[in-house]
C-alpha cells in the first residue's frame, strides 16, 4: 500500500475533501493560514496575496462548495441555507488536512464563516482576519446594514431574470474602482458559476443575521474594511469592532468590496503588519 499523500507542513491532501474543495498548499513557513473566499471567486481570488503570505505561513487554499463551473457531483444548494453548514464544511476539512492550529483569512461571506468556526472550534484558530465582512445585511431599527429588503429583492430579480445582464453592471460597482483587471476578474468568477446557484447562495447571505453569535468569539480577530464598500457601510465594520471582545479594526485606503483583487499591495501591507 502506498503511502498518503502529504505536502508542507504535514498536511494531507488525498482525502475526499480535499479533493472536492479542490485544495492546494504553497509556502514553507511554520505556521498555517487558511484562506477562504468570498462570494463569485474561487481561491484564485487570492493569487496576488499568496506571495506575501508563503514566506511565514504554509498557505493552504480551498474552494467554497458551488464556486466555479466544476461542481462536486453530491453538491445540492438545498444543503447550504445557512453560513453554518460552510463553517460545518470547513471544519471538517481541517480535521481531514491534519491541520491543528491555524490562522484564517476570509473574505466577505467566509469572514463569517470563519467566526462560527472559531466559535464552535476555538482551539483551532491562532487569530481571524476578516476581509470585507458583515454580520447582516438588512437594516433594521438601530442597526446600518446597508441595504433595504426592496433592495435585496430588486437585486434577486435582476439575478434570476438577465445573469449576464446583472454580472455586467454588479461587477465594476463592487470593484469600486477604475480597475478594469480586478474588474474582469470577479465578472469572470461570476460568470463561471451556476447562476441558480449564485442566486440561491447570494440569497442565504444576504438574509443571513449573525449579530448575536459575536460576543461569543474569543479568537483575536483582525477586521478590514474599505470605505465606500458597495455592500458593507462603515457602521458595518464599526458595528463589529464594538461587539468583538478580542477585534482590531484596520482601514484600508481603496474603495470596493473585493480591495485583494483591486488594491492587493495595500491588503499586502495590513497583513505583514497585523497577521502571525
Amino acid at each position: 500500500m502506498s503511502d498518503p499523500t502529504y505536502l508542507r507542513g504535514g498536511i494531507r491532501t488525498d482525502g475526499p475533501l480535499a479533493r472536492k474543495h479542490r485544495v492546494n498548499v504553497v509556502g514553507s513557513g511554520d505556521e498555517v493560514i487558511v484562506l477562504s473566499h468570498g462570494l463569485g471567486t474561487d481561491q484564485g481570488a487570492w493569487r496576488e496575496i499568496v506571495p506575501a503570505l508563503t514566506d511565514r505561513f504554509t498557505v493552504v487554499l480551498y474552494d467554497l462548495p458551488g464556486a466555479g463551473p466544476l461542481l462536486p457531483e453530491d453538491f445540492h444548494p438545498s444543503n447550504y441555507t445557512e453560513i453554518s453548514a460552510f463553517a460545518d464544511d470547513m471544519l471538517s476539512l481541517l480535521d481531514e488536512l491534519g491541520i491543528e492550529r491555524c490562522c484564517y483569512l476570509g473574505h466577505s461571506v467566509s469572514g463569517m464563516i470563519g467566526v462560527l468556526a472559531a466559535i464552535e472550534a476555538p482551539s483551532k484558530f491562532d487569530q481571524l482576519v476578516l476581509l470585507a465582512a458583515s454580520p447582516r445585511y438588512l437594516d433594521e431599527e438601530g442597526y446600518v446594514g446597508g441595504f433595504r429588503q426592496e433592495d435585496l429583492d430588486t437585486l434577486f430579480e435582476a439575478m434570476t431574470s438577465n445573469y449576464q445582464a446583472w454580472v455586467a453592471g454588479f461587477a465594476p460597482h463592487a470593484i469600486g474602482d477604475n480597475v478594469p483587471a480586478a474588474v474582469s476578474q470577479f465578472s469572470s468568477g461570476l460568470l463561471a458559476m451556476r447562476p441558480d446557484v449564485t442566486a440561491r447562495i447570494a440569497r442565504m447571505i444576504f438574509q443571513s443575521d449573525v449579530r448575536s453569535l459575536l460576543p461569543l468569539l474569543q479568537v483575536p480577530t483582525l477586521l478590514i474594511h474599505s470605505r465606500n464598500d458597495i455592500a458593507v457601510p462603515e457602521a458595518v465594520a464599526h458595528y463589529l469592532h464594538a461587539h468583538m471582545s478580542s477585534s482590531t479594526l484596520v482601514w484600508i485606503d481603496a474603495p470596493g468590496h473585493l480591495p485583494h483583487l483591486s488594491a492587493p499591495d495595500q491588503v499586502k501591507a495590513i497583513l505583514r503588519a497585523h497577521v502571525g
